[in-house]
Order: C-alpha cells, then structure tokens, then sequence
C-alpha cells in the first residue's frame, strides 16, 4: 500500500516550485523576481531561497555604478568629455543651458537597498534656440562590435528627474570600426515619464546580426541615453527638446530578455579600476613632484624615461601632458636640470617613452624623471 504524504501541495500560481520539507512532507516555494536563481538555504523552511543573480562578467558596461573618476571629473559645461570613466557626453545643435555634474549619495539614499554606492551623474539643461536637431545625450561605448550580435541584449538604469514627466530615449550603434561597414542604428527604447523618485528602466531588444559585415579597427557598440532630442533627430525625436535636472546611476547591458541585478562588469572595485585602465591612465597632478622612472642622456639635452603601464591598453596610447609647465624634470646627482618641453618618443600597449629636453649634461648620464607638481601625464586609448 502507498503511504499517504502529510502534506501534499501543487502550485497554484506561475513559476512555484514544489520542494520538499520532510519525509514525505512538501511545500510550495513561490516565484522569484526577474533574473532571480534558487539557492540552497537551510534556515528556511523549504531549504531553498531566491537570490539576485550577482555575477560578475554579465554586465558589459564597464563602470556602471560611476565609482572610477579617474579624471577627477567635478563639473562642466561643454559636451563631448568624459565624465565618470567610460562615460562622456554628446549632442549638437544647442546653445547654451548645459550643466553636468558628479554628485555624492548621502549614505543609505542609494537606489538599490544595501547597494551603497558612492557617485551618481548630474545633468540641468536649460536650452536656449533648440530646434529640430538640437540634441544632448549620455553616451558609453563597449569594445568590439562583436558584443551580444544577433542575441537578445537587456539595457537597465535607474533614473529620475527634478520636475515634471519628461522624457528619455535610448538608441544602439553598431560600429564597426576603421575600414568596416557602415553603422547600424536601433532604437532601444523610450522612457515616457521618468520619475520625480529614483526608479530602475530597462529595455530589451533584438541586437542585428553582423552576417556580411566587415568588422574594422576599434570597432564598437554605442550606446546612446537622450535627455534632449529635437524632431529630426533619427529614432529619437519623439523625447523633444527639455529643460530640467536628470540624474542617472546603475547602468548595466546584459544578454537576455530579463534585466537582472545590478553588479558592476568586474564585480571588485580593482577589477573595475583594471578595467578603465585599460582605454585610459593618468600620472601625477599632485602636489609635489612625483617619480616616474629612470632616464639616461641620449643626447647631450634629451633624457629619454620609459614608463612601464598599470595594465595593458586597448591600442597603444595618445600621451598627454597638462599642467605643471614643461610636464616633466630629471635630476641628475640630486641636482634638478632645469627643463624646456617633454614630449612622446615612442607608445606601445604595455610602455611608453618620454623625451625630456633639458639643460646640457653629459651623454650617457642616467639621472631621476619626475612628473612637475601639478602636472599630469595622461595616457588614451579611448574607443
């Protein structure tokens, strides 16, 4: 004869799960949220529990949560620069009315609870003559146009405004890079009412195949998070040109039709700064004079210094020199040799090497190369 179970239970909603919880006794685990997984949890009653899917390598977007500033971006007014790491600001066809802004959460106010992130992203425009092509948007590209081609790809962000419904568009570009195919564009999605509230937005679409493309040199995805959009401009126009506060944190683009947690692309803050590092390293801009390595007296008046990179760049760097004058100064036996311009010799992936030109000393001499106090070197290798 069957024994007859204690308990038996049948689901009665979508997505439960009939567990066991005893000998011969079941129970029913209710579903989870989009993107959740089932984990094993003793303290509960069906020895199951659902959890956010926190992996890390499931979001492409490097920096999402804006915790790498390398720059040490505070404010501006102009487009096409960088933010936050990763991120940059474009547009055309405006005038002035443009303030963006790296702003602080006060502990606990972060949009994710028990996410307790640091930086969020300003934007105020106050528009003055916008017309039909006037536009402003948000922009983060993702290495090699290869990334989530013919797959279904999910774009989440958590977002509010000041005042008001107004609201946003997001567009796709597949660009396949130097000597590739034309672009592809593809409108993501448009939010029709952001939110007076910090609240999560997400959109799903089917990314086009690259069949027949050819892929170029620095090829990319771009995407694209309008806050003003005049009527001609293609796929957005239906955002129109605005005036308010926009604010933006959490970005992240994943495979699939369901946006999942939010975790950074590394998940470690190491990992992340690793990341940035990779399109784009800074030395100096410090007080003081800082070391950069060892040079030697290729000539009579140029000390050429190789300085080893923090990781290995996407494509040998663009080396910029701020600040600080000449940029650059060597000491040779403790005394400082007074210098006159700094210039690149030569940029590779990995290192890099600097021409000092400075007073006269002896060929072959080796002496000490510093970075002048308040001066930076900047390396670039950004898509």
């Amino acid at each position: 004869m069957t024994k007859a179970r204690s308990n038996a239970s049948a689901p009665a909603a979508k997505g439960q799960i009939v567990v066991g919880t005893g000998t011969d006794a079941s129970g029913i685990l209710s579903a989870g949220s989009n993107g959740d997984t089932v984990l094993a949890d003793s303290s509960t009653s069906t020895g199951l529990r659902w959890q956010g899917d926190y992996a890390a390598g499931k979001n492409k977007i490097i920096n999402g949560d804006f915790a790498i500033n390398q720059r040490g971006f505070t404010s501006t007014t102009s487009l096409n620069v960088f933010a936050f790491d990763r991120f940059d600001w474009g547009g055309a066809a405006f005038t002035s009315g443009l303030t963006i802004s790296a702003q602080t959460f006060t502990p606990g106010a972060a949009p994710v609870a028990g996410y307790e992130s640091t930086n969020y992203l300003r934007a105020v425009t106050l528009l003055v003559g916008a017309g039909a092509t006037t536009q402003i948007y948000l922009r983060n590209r993702i290495e090699d146009v290869r990334t989530f081609a013919g797959q279904t790809m999910t774009v989440s962000f958590w977002a509010k405004a000041n005042s008001g419904t107004p609201n946003l568009g997001v567009r796709l570009e597949q660009d396949f890079g130097s000597g590739g195919s034309s672009s592809v564009f593809t409108l993501v999605g448009a939010v029709t009412a952001i939110s007076t509230s910090w609240a999560r937005y997400s959109f799903t679409l089917a990314v086009p195949s690259i069949s027949g493309k050819t892929v170029g040199a620095g090829s990319h995805l771009e995407l694209r998070f309008y806050i003003s959009a005049g009527a001609s401009v293609s796929d957005v126009g239906a955002v129109g040109n605005q005036d308010n506060t926009f604010e933006f944190w959490g970005f992240q683009a994943e495979q699939g039709s369901v946006a999942t947690a939010f975790q950074t692309a590394t998940g470690t803050l190491q990992g992340e700064l690793g990341a940035c590092q990779r399109y784009y390293q800074i030395l100096g801009n410090g007080a003081n004079a800082q070391p950069i390595g060892c040079g030697s007296y290729y000539t009579t008046t140029d000390v050429y210094c190789d300085i080893p990179l923090k990781v290995t760049m996407r494509t040998a760097p663009t080396l910029t020199f701020s600040g600080g004058a000449t940029g650059a100064t060597v000491y040779v036996a403790g005394s400082v040799r007074t210098s006159t311009a700094t210039a690149t010799q030569v940029a590779q992936t990995d290192i890099t090497q600097i021409k000092i030109t400075t007073a006269a000393d002896t060929a072959g001499r080796v002496g000490n190369c510093y970075i002048n106090a308040n001066a930076t070197l900047a390396f670039s290798s950004e898509l």
